[in-house]
């Protein structure tokens, strides 16, 4: 027997349908006014480090020596400069983070001030190769350049202990490669130099959100810690060793020559080509999810709700032989999709977890007790506003879920599935249709 044609249902399902698919406009606007917000956000973090501090790359001392060449072109005299950059045998780094949240306006971001107290040494055989081919190191303009992304940022700067001296900081127009930095005239006379050169020095600067130190020696040992129980450990190097727990953390690394793109020796010449910032690693104080990021998140699963909700009505249409207009769906709709600029206005206030509480409630009872209206029976809005209070329970666990958030998603939506086929086992789908959902 050939079944027979049934427009109304299936008329219904491909309008229900449409409707869901029209709700993608207005999740769009909303998702598009989420990443206006984190602009608005990402600009104010921009606007605190101005004022406070850039996120900080600091190095060890690099000896910059001055060399002249005097050659001969075309039969005449020539003299060129360059400056020849000598890095230490040793540096050891020992940092202290105390971090803090500054505001603009309604936006938060996360500072810091940083404790460094820097060691090591230079040894007399790569002081050594300065110079030679007939070109005679500046040994008295020689300068220790210490690396600094933000010198805007320092706070502090002791004196620089350099072998026997003890050597003042001041500003530096040169920088190591792209690298700003700070500079201690170090004249010194390198056939005295038969020990190893000590150096020392202590800094405090200020930082926004990451701090990163460079391997700037032969031997680079850094020790970050800090009062921050999210850090996010990035760059060139992991750590060696780190240790989390709610009251901060710790992270010791150990770096090699061996490890680094870049030179024990370099000059100017090959600046180009040598980059001491693409080996820097450190620590980003990490908010872990923030609004942001949460709000667009749930907006991801903003189409699957609008759907199931659509589909809990549809089915009380067939199941209970009500009828709901296609204007109560839209209306429904709305509603659900309000839930998400109310969600991302409450969350720049009161943070994510008690804006979504609020917002999931208040939709939850809105749809619950209009779906009771319209379908004029109390049972069937409880059902639907506590079948869409669970669902909002799901999405809060999926948004907080950064590492099982695909399983939890997967397994939520097979067991949807499943008892969407349960509860249409035994529904006979043409009679439904030929007498259309409400008849």
């Amino acid at each position: 027997m050939i079944p027979r044609f049934t427009p109304g249902v299936t008329a219904k399902v491909l309008g229900v349908a449409l409707l869901a698919l029209l709700m993608l406009i207005p999740l769009a606007q909303v998702n598009d006014l989420i990443g206006e917000r984190a602009g608005r956000a990402q600009e104010a973090a921009r606007q605190i480090a101005v004022r406070w501090g850039a996120p900080q790359v600091v190095g060890g001392p690099v000896l910059a020596v001055p060399v002249r060449c005097e050659l001969e072109r075309d039969g005449k005299p020539v003299t060129l400069e360059r400056t020849e950059f000598v890095l230490p045998d040793r540096l050891a780094l020992a940092t202290t983070l105390v971090p803090e949240l500054r505001s603009y306006g309604i936006y938060e971001s996360v500072v810091y001030t940083a404790t460094i107290k820097a060691e090591g040494r230079f040894v007399p055989g790569d002081v050594a190769h300065v110079g030679g081919d007939g070109c005679s190191a500046q040994w008295r303009r020689a300068e220790l350049r210490v690396p600094i992304a933000d010198v805007h940022g320092i706070r502090r700067a002791s004196a620089l202990r350099f072998g026997a001296d003890t050597l003042e900081f001041g500003p530096d127009g040169a920088g190591i490669g792209n690298l700003p930095a700070i500079s201690a005239a170090a004249p010194f006379d390198p056939s005295l130099a038969v020990q190893p050169l000590p150096f020392a020095f202590e800094l405090t600067v200020a930082g926004s959100e990451r701090f990163a130190a460079l391997p700037l020696a032969r031997q680079t040992e850094v020790h970050v810690d800090g009062a921050w129980a999210d850090p996010g450990f990035d760059g060139a190097f992991v750590p060696a060793e780190r240790h989390i727990d709610a009251n901060g953390f710790r992270a010791d690394w150990q770096v090699l020559d061996l490890n680094r793109p870049v030179p024990q020796h370099w000059s100017s010449l090959e600046a180009a080509s040598v980059d001491p910032g693409a080996s820097a690693f450190g620590v980003n104080l990490v908010r872990p999810a923030n609004a942001y990021q949460q709000n667009v998140r749930a907006g991801k699963y903003g189409l699957l709700f609008i759907a199931l909700t659509f589909v809990a009505f549809f089915l009380f249409e067939v199941l209970r032989g009500l009828r709901v207009h296609p204007v109560q769906y839209l209306l429904v709709g709305a509603a659900l999709c309000t839930f998400y600029l109310v969600l991302l206005a409450l969350s720049e206030h009161v943070g994510f977890g008690a804006a979504y509480a609020v917002a999931a409630s208040v939709t939850a009872c809105i749809v619950g007790g209009y779906a009771a209206a319209i379908l004029a029976q109390r049972r069937a809005g409880l059902a639907l506003g506590g079948m869409l209070a669970l669902v909002y329970a799901l999405l809060y666990g999926l948004v907080r879920s950064e590492d099982y958030a695909l399983l939890m998603g997967s397994l939520a939506m097979l067991a949807t599935v499943v008892a969407l086929m349960a509860l249409t086992r035994r529904v006979d789908w043409y009679a439904a249709g030929s007498r259309g959902p409400g008849a």
